[in-house]
C-alpha cells in the first residue's frame, strides 16, 4: 500500500504543472522554450502529430525586418526584436539563415507612386536603411527580372530562414530542460478556479496555474473556452510554387511586391535549401484544415513567375505547397494576459520571424524571470548556406536531395523523432528533390518503419 500511495501522489504532482502551452507551432514552441528555460514545469499539448507541422511549415520562410509593418503595433515592435532575437538564435544553434537582402518592385505607374509611401512607414517603424533604386539601377541588380518594371526600393535587411528547424529547435531546447511535449493531443475543455486551470485533453487532464493559448488556427475556439469572444480566425489559404535548384542562379535578391489592403503580394524568393519559391496567394476560405491546392491558384502563380522572373517558367516546378494564415478581423496581433491566462492570438505570415519576441513578451506578461544558461543546442544542418553532411561521405539514401543514411538514424534517436515522413522530411530534406520519393521513397519508408 505504502509503494501504491507513493506512485499516486507522484501521478497526482505530475497533472499539477506551472504553465500550460496550447498549440506546439513555432510560436506556441518558442513560449515552451522561453518558459521551461526559466525554469517553469511546463507542458507543450498539440492537437497533431508533429512539432511545426501544421501553418509553420508552409510559408514564405522569410525573415522579416518589419519594415512595412503597420507602425505603432505590437506586431510592428515584436516583428522588428524577433528578427533581431532569431538571427542571433539560428547563428548559435545551426538553424540556415541569410540575410540576402529584399528588392520592392514596382511593375507600374501606381505601384512607383506608392513608394514613398512605403519609405516613410519604414521609417515610422525605425527602418532606416532603406533606400529607393531607379530602373537602371534594379536592372543591374536583377537582370532577369521582367522588362516591365519600373523602379524599386532596396531593404538590405530581408532574409531567409529554415521555417523548419526553427520550431524543432525550440521543442527540442524545451523537451531537454525538461518540458512534457504531448503529441496527438487535444483540449476538449478548459474550467478556471481560484487555484489556476483545469484542462480536458484527449490524453487524460492537466492542472496549471498558468495557461498559453497559442494554438493557430483554433486560437478563437480556445481563447472561447475560457468565455472570450475578442476575434475570430478567418483562414486565408496561400499556395506556393517550388521551382528547381537549377533556377536558382536567377535570382540575386528576394523580391517583394507593393501590398494591398489583404495580401502582401506575391513574391519570388531563393530559399535557405537552394530552391526558387513563388507564392503565396490569398484566398479566404471556410475550413481551417483546407489545404487543397487548386488549379486556378497554381495557374496564377505561374503567370505571376513568368511576369516577375520570365525565364523561370523554364525551370521545372518540383513541389506544391499550402499554407493556411490565421487572418483575423484585426489588423494586429491578439496577445492580451488576464489573470494567468495569455492569449496569443491572429500571429500572421510574420509569426516565425517575431517567435522569440512574442514568447519574451508573453514571459514578462507572466511575470517571470528569465534563467540566463540554456541548454547547449547544435540542430543538424539541412540547408546549403554551410557544409552538409554527404560531404563527409557515408551512404547516401536520398539522391536528389543528398541525404545521408546517418542523417537518418539521428533524427530517428533524436530528442522529438519523427513519427511519419513528413516529419522526417522536415528534419533531413528526405524526399523534398526533383523525384519526391520516386527512386527513394520505398526504402525511407521502410527506415522509418524500423
Amino acid at each position: 500500500m505504502g509503494s501504491r500511495g507513493r506512485l499516486a501522489r507522484r501521478a497526482v504532482a505530475r497533472l499539477n504543472r506551472d504553465a500550460v502551452i496550447v498549440g506546439a507551432g513555432v510560436v506556441g514552441a518558442a513560449i515552451a522554450r522561453e518558459l521551461t528555460g526559466a525554469g517553469l514545469d511546463v507542458a507543450l499539448v498539440e492537437e497533431g502529430a508533429d512539432v511545426g507541422a501544421r501553418t509553420s511549415k508552409a510559408n514564405t520562410a522569410l525573415l522579416h525586418t518589419g519594415f512595412d509593418a503597420k507602425p505603432g503595433t505590437l506586431e510592428a515592435r515584436l516583428v522588428r526584436r524577433g528578427s533581431q532575437l532569431l538571427e542571433e538564435y539560428a547563428t548559435r544553434v545551426g538553424i540556415p539563415v541569410a540575410r540576402t537582402g529584399a528588392l520592392l518592385v514596382a511593375w507600374d505607374a501606381e505601384q512607383l507612386a506608392a513608394l514613398p509611401g512605403i519609405i516613410e512607414r519604414a521609417r515610422a517603424n525605425g527602418y532606416d536603411e532603406i533606400r529607393e533604386l531607379g530602373a537602371d539601377e534594379l536592372f543591374a541588380r536583377e537582370p532577369q527580372l521582367g522588362p516591365t518594371a519600373q523602379g524599386a526600393l532596396e531593404i538590405p535587411g530581408e532574409g531567409m530562414v529554415c521555417p523548419f528547424t526553427t520550431p524543432l529547435a525550440y521543442a527540442t531546447e524545451a523537451v531537454l530542460a525538461g518540458c512534457d511535449l504531448r503529441l496527438n493531443t487535444r483540449v476538449t475543455r478548459i474550467d478556471r478556479s481560484d487555484e489556476g486551470f483545469r484542462l480536458e485533453t484527449t490524453g487524460g487532464e492537466l492542472r496549471a496555474r498558468l495557461v498559453v493559448n497559442a494554438a493557430g488556427l483554433f486560437s478563437d475556439e480556445v481563447d472561447r473556452m475560457l468565455g472570450y469572444d475578442r476575434f475570430t480566425v478567418r483562414p486565408r489559404r496561400g499556395e506556393l510554387l517550388v521551382f528547381d535548384k537549377l533556377a536558382r542562379p536567377l535570382l540575386n535578391h528576394i523580391v517583394l511586391a507593393v501590398p494591398t489592403g489583404t495580401s502582401k503580394g506575391v513574391l519570388v524568393s531563393p530559399t535557405v535549401f537552394g530552391n526558387i519559391l513563388v507564392g503565396p496567394t490569398a484566398e479566404d476560405v471556410e475550413c481551417k484544415d483546407d489545404t487543397s491546392s487548386t488549379a486556378f491558384g497554381l495557374s496564377y502563380l505561374f503567370r505571376e513567375a513568368e511576369r516577375i522572373l520570365p525565364e523561370l517558367v523554364r525551370h521545372d516546378v518540383t513541389a506544391v505547397y499550402v499554407g493556411v494564415r490565421a487572418a483575423t478581423e484585426h489588423d494586429d496581433y491578439q496577445l492580451q494576459a488576464d489573470d494567468g491566462y495569455v492569449c496569443v492570438g491572429g500571429i500572421r505570415s510574420t509569426g516565425l520571424t517575431a517567435s522569440l519576441a512574442i514568447a519574451e513578451h508573453v514571459r514578462e506578461l507572466l511575470s517571470v524571470a528569465r534563467q540566463p544558461a540554456p541548454p547547449e543546442l547544435r540542430m543538424p544542418n539541412i540547408g546549403e548556406l554551410a557544409p552538409r553532411p554527404y560531404e563527409q561521405g557515408g551512404p547516401i539514401v536520398c539522391f536528389c536531395e543528398r541525404v545521408t543514411l546517418g542523417e537518418i538514424e539521428a533524427a530517428r534517436a533524436s530528442a522529438i523523432p519523427p513519427v511519419d515522413l513528413d516529419g522526417l522530411r522536415r528534419r533531413t530534406r528526405v524526399l523534398m528533390g526533383r523525384c519526391q520519393g520516386f527512386y527513394c521513397g520505398a526504402r525511407v519508408r521502410d527506415l522509418l518503419r524500423r
